[in-house]
């Protein structure tokens, strides 16, 4: 659904996605599946990293800072 608010006349439109904008939402949603897969790939490296050093969270932090 795409909701369209017109803040002049405060008239709102709810109405169902044509072919175009939902393949828009489509590749969107893809886009962000992605980012946080290899965001969760970063973490998941940097948590290796600092198990295998052996060190504690506040001793990673007051490494960084």
């Amino acid at each position: 659904m795409v909701r369209i608010h017109n803040s002049q006349t405060d008239e709102i439109i709810d109405r169902e996605m044509n072919a175009d904008e939902f393949a828009q939402y489509e590749a969107s949603r893809a886009e962000q599946a992605t980012a946080q897969a290899e965001q969760g790939a970063k973490d998941a490296a940097k948590q290796a990293v600092i198990a295998k050093l052996g060190l504690s969270a506040d001793e990673v932090a007051a490494l960084i800072s």
